[in-house]
């Protein structure tokens, strides 16, 4: 079997496929990493592969900040070019001139 290789990277702004959210990448999973439970929480109809990379966001729709995962093919790239109001985005990224996010540098104490 070979390795999934993830169409997003870590401080890219991404939107879901179906569902009106947006977010940026803090995490990559190669292939569904969560709880059964989760997986099972999903409606069979709509539940995606598990063999491909799921994604960690900071995420965000019209009436909240929240973190979600979400599969690969659910993910589209995010080319609004506004920033991501997420209020954690600051602790973990700098807003690059392009619009993606940079992991910021780890502080020393």
């Amino acid at each position: 079997m070979k390795p999934n290789t993830a169409k997003f990277s870590i401080g890219q702004v991404v939107r879901h496929r179906k569902y009106p959210f947006r977010g940026v990448v803090f995490d990559v999973d190669p292939t569904f990493g969560n709880t059964e439970e989760w997986w099972l929480s999903i409606p069979e109809d709509m539940r995606p592969r598990k063999e491909q990379p799921f994604y960690h966001l900071l995420a965000e729709n019209a009436e909240t900040e929240y973190v979600a995962y979400v599969s690969e093919q659910n993910l589209l790239p995010d080319e609004s070019g506004e920033p991501v109001r997420h209020p954690q985005v600051d602790e973990l990224f700098v807003r690059a001139n392009d619009g993606s996010y940079q992991i910021r540098a780890a502080q020393r104490h």
